[in-house]
């Protein structure tokens, strides 16, 4: 038996992303203003009919548990490994869920108010694991079968410069709105949807 090392990789991860779920849900549409980076999870439960199974599980006594996007935060010059600093001075995080608000806000059918997000401010070293695990043990619809979400303006090297998934489904993006079509129709999307939801959850 291999012995137990805290510092592996994997298990600073799990650390990192129990941490995140113990945090008290607040409204993706009152993004609090504090600084730092780190990670954060969004959940949904609201009326769109292909997260309806989302929807319920998110909508039960213990709170919202199973989120429809994860995403990280990290510090300027963070992706080129520029610095240790401890990311305290910086508003990435909040920057970057004021985005998602936005992006919330601008698509044609979803309701800011149906999201709600836990966040967790964290040494940058560690966010990126924190992010990986929550991914894999969570599998969030909008970083799996729907991307595009957490995208800025595409340029023209992605995917071809055709509209992501996200914004094929969720229209109203005015970035997307010029973009080429993709071949995947909004009815196709929702349908890799549902059937997605209900083999992650076992219905």
């Amino acid at each position: 038996m291999i012995p137990f090392n805290p510092l592996d990789k994997r298990n600073l991860g799990i650390s990192v992303a129990n941490a995140m779920m113990l945090m008290e849900p607040v409204p993706l549409a009152a993004v609090p203003n504090q600084p730092g980076a780190g990670i954060y999870a969004i959940y949904y439960a609201g009326d769109f009919e292909p997260y309806q199974l989302l929807s319920d599980l998110n909508s039960g006594p213990e709170g919202p548990q199973y989120p429809i996007y994860v995403g990280k935060a990290i510090p300027e010059g963070g992706r080129t490994g520029l610095g240790l600093s401890d990311g305290v001075e910086t508003f990435t995080l909040r920057n970057r869920l004021r985005n998602h608000q936005r992006n919330a806000v601008a698509a044609e059918n979803l309701n800011v108010d149906h999201f709600s997000l836990r966040l967790l401010t964290v040494e940058p070293i560690f966010i990126p694991l924190g992010e990986t695990m929550l991914i894999t043990q969570t599998g969030p619809v909008w970083n799996t079968v729907v991307p595009g979400f957490g995208s800025n303006a595409p340029g023209s090297g992605r995917e071809g410069g055709k509209k992501s998934a996200w914004d094929t489904l969720h229209p109203g993006r005015s970035h997307s709105a010029s973009l080429p079509s993709r071949t995947e129709t909004p009815a196709h999307i929702a349908q890799e949807v549902r059937e997605y939801l209900r083999s992650r959850h076992q219905v």
